[in-house]
C-alpha cells in the first residue's frame, strides 16, 4: 500500500485527492485549515452545519490554488427546484463558481428522478462537477454501481461498524479504479466512542484520532476518509495519520478487537449498523 501521503485518483470522477478529507461542522479555525491543505488535505466538505471559518478557508484557498482545491457541497433538499437553489447559496457564500462534488445527503434508496435530473443539469450547467450519495443502508451502494452519473459514494465505516467490508467494498473487488466510483468514510471515530478511555476494552489501550483515521484508510477500497476537527489540536491528530502510513496486521487485528468490545457493549450498536 502506497504512502498515506500521496494523493490518489477518486475513482471515475478522475479528481486528484489527499487521503484525509476534512468537513465544515465542527470549529477548527480558517488557519489550521490552510495549514492543513499545505500537506495534503484538498478535499473540503461543506455540509449541513457550516462553519464561518471553514468558508474563509475555502474562500482563501479558492482564490491562491482553485485547481488543487476539491469543494464538496452537501445537501439534504428533496426537490430539483431547492436542490438547485441550494447548490447556487453555497457557491455565492464561498465565492466560488463551481463545487467539485455535489453530495446528495441521506439517501437509502435510490433518489428520485426529480433530484438526479436536477443533479445532472447542475453538471450540464457547469455548476457542479460530479455527484455523489451519501445513505445508511449500505446495501444500496452496490445497486448504484453502474449508474454512472453517481461518481462517488460516501459510506459510514470506522472499527466498530465494519459492514460496509461486506456490503459494499466487496461489491468494487477487481474493478479499476477508473472503472469504479469513489468511496469516502464518515464517523471514523464512532462519534468519539473509538478514543473514548471509559469505553475502551480492559487490556486494550485506547485509540487515538490517528489510529482511527489509520484503519480506514488502511482498506484498499477507501480512498478518502473524512475528519471533523473541532480544533487545531485535532487537525494536528487527524494529520499524523498521513505521517505514520498504513496499519500493520497486528494494529488492524487490534482496532478490530476495540471495535467488537465495543459494539458487544453498546445496546444501540445494532440500531446504529
Amino acid at each position: 500500500m502506497s504512502s498515506f501521503r500521496d494523493k490518489i485518483v477518486l475513482g471515475r470522477t478522475g479528481l486528484e485527492v489527499g487521503r484525509l478529507g476534512v468537513a465544515s461542522s465542527y470549529g477548527v479555525p480558517a488557519s489550521a485549515l490552510e495549514a492543513a491543505f499545505e500537506q495534503g488535505v484538498n478535499y473540503f466538505y461543506w455540509g449541513s452545519r457550516r462553519t464561518d471559518e471553514m468558508g474563509e478557508a475555502i474562500r482563501t484557498l479558492a482564490k491562491k490554488d482553485r485547481q488543487g482545491l476539491v469543494v464538496c457541497v452537501q445537501s439534504y433538499a428533496r426537490m430539483g427546484f431547492w436542490l438547485k437553489r441550494s447548490v447556487e447559496r453555497a457557491l455565492r457564500s464561498l465565492g466560488i463558481d463551481y463545487a467539485d462534488v455535489l453530495l446528495l445527503g441521506w439517501y437509502n434508496d435510490h433518489p428520485p428522478p426529480r433530484i438526479m435530473d436536477a443533479a445532472t443539469e447542475l453538471v450540464a450547467g457547469g455548476k457542479v462537477r460530479h455527484i455523489a450519495l451519501s445513505g445508511h443502508r449500505r446495501t444500496l451502494f452496490p445497486s448504484l454501481l453502474d449508474d454512472q452519473r453517481i461518481g462517488l459514494w460516501q459510506v459510514r465505516y470506522n472499527a466498530v461498524h465494519r459492514g460496509a467490508e461486506r456490503e459494499v467494498f466487496a461489491s468494487l473487488d477487481g474493478l479499476d479504479v477508473g472503472k469504479r466510483p469513489g468511496v469516502i468514510t464518515y464517523t471514523t471515530t464512532r462519534w468519539g466512542h473509538l478514543v473514548d478511555p471509559k469505553r475502551t476494552p480492559p487490556g486494550e489501550t485506547t485509540p487515538t484520532g490517528s489510529d482511527c483515521y489509520r484503519f480506514a484508510m488502511s482498506h484498499p477500497h477507501v480512498d478518502v476518509v473524512m475528519s471533523g476537527p473541532a480544533n487545531a489540536e485535532q487537525m494536528r491528530e487527524a494529520l499524523r495519520a498521513l505521517e505514520l502510513g498504513p496499519m500493520s496486521d497486528d494494529e488492524l487485528a487490534r482496532m478490530r478487537r476495540i471495535g467488537d468490545g465495543i459494539y458487544g457493549k453498546d445496546r444501540t450498536s445494532g440500531v446504529r449498523d
